[in-house]
């Protein structure tokens, strides 16, 4: 079991000797760069280390058990036994856990999301809202750190187009499939005679690399200044401190607005732009994957219709899992964990198998 980390483990190994090695440790730069390679292997091959150690002592354990004829003695090495099965089923659990993050890209610390309004109007737009508070308030029960990177607001206090970034343990993996179409069906607020109208938005969910994983060479890139955008007052209007970043190999485009600082809305927007064209690496690698397996779960294609928000029946539907609940009024309330971990584990069973 655990193949897969056999080579890891062995390299961990080596960097270990390595590290205890006086004319390794004599070189400042070959230091660093095993110390930071240790690290990245460290949160697997640790406690696969521990895993495997407790299989030698199950070994020792069941060896004693089958030679021992004394009646007190068996039962002692039973117990032993079952202890020690019982603490590496949880190690191996765990594994499955790691193992499952890694393969799915989901083992980033932060991410960053796009909410754009879709078909609906105003009433889009006010969804779009919505959505931006149920992730606050889903990361604010969870501990994360939540920042708002740029906002265009509607009139009636929608949404058009909102982004913001998520950092914190778990993040990525618990948000990771909301990515797609979402739809809601209510009576909108600008409704007079209490029809239900449908409307959209859609969600991206970007995995924010760290610098050293996205190389963007000045040069490829078109930066340029224009007025603030939205509500802001007089200022905005009298200084270009809105940034766009255009980055020409791709294509890509970000516009950040929300900072009075042009310097800060250029790091906002460079972020963004990071973590798209990190994305479309991922997305080149996902789509690999996702040919060898029968779950589209993890698409992240904006076009699929993914969840639907039915505000009178209190109902909330995640299409590609044929999951309904009848808590929408939590749910929006930011209560997303019976629905994350709903798609963790689907796509956990389909992407690790009996592993």
């Amino acid at each position: 079991m655990f193949e897969k980390l056999q080579a890891d483990y062995q390299r961990f190994q080596q960097i270990e000797r390595s590290l205890l090695d006086p004319d390794v440790t004599a070189d400042a730069s070959r230091v660093t760069s095993l110390a930071r390679e240790r690290g990245t292997l460290a949160k697997l091959c640790v406690p696969y280390g521990k895993y495997l150690e407790l299989g030698r002592q199950i070994d020792e354990a069941e060896t004693l058990f089958e030679s021992e004829t004394d009646a007190e003695m068996r039962s002692y090495a039973e117990g032993e036994l079952s202890g020690l099965r019982g603490r590496q089923a949880e190690i191996g659990e765990s594994l499955r856990d790691l193992l499952y993050d890694r393969q799915a890209g989901a083992d980033h610390a932060a991410l960053i999301m796009e909410i754009r309004a879709g078909t609906g109007g105003d009433e889009a737009a006010l969804f779009a809202r919505d959505l931006y508070e149920m992730y606050r308030r889903f990361a604010e029960t969870q501990g994360w750190k939540f920042e708002l990177l740029d906002m265009e607001a509607t009139e009636l206090g929608g949404f058009r187009e909102v982004s913001f970034s998520v950092t914190g343990d778990a993040a990525f993996r618990n948000l990771q499939f909301e990515s797609g179409g979402h739809r809601v069906q209510r009576v909108p607020q600008t409704e007079a005679q209490g029809r239900i109208h449908t409307s959209a938005a859609t969600v991206a969910v970007l995995p924010e690399p760290e610098e050293v994983e996205i190389d963007i060479r000045t040069e490829d890139l078109q930066i340029d200044v224009m007025r603030s955008g939205g509500p802001g007052g007089q200022h905005q209007n009298k200084t270009e401190s809105g940034v766009r970043i255009t980055h020409l190999p791709s294509g890509l485009v970000v516009n950040c607005r929300d900072e009075r600082s042009q310097h800060k809305n250029k790091a906002k927007a460079m972020r963004i732009l990071r973590s798209r064209l990190f994305e479309q690496i991922q997305e080149n690698a996902r789509s690999q994957r996702d040919l060898a397996r029968r779950t589209l779960i993890g698409s992240g294609d904006r076009s699929q219709r993914i969840r639907t928000y039915n505000f009178p029946q209190n109902r909330v539907t995640d299409h590609r899992i044929n999951l309904t609940l009848y808590n929408l009024d939590q749910v929006i309330q930011g209560n997303l964990l019976p629905l994350t971990r709903a798609l963790i584990d689907h796509d956990r069973r389909e992407s690790l198998g009996d592993l």
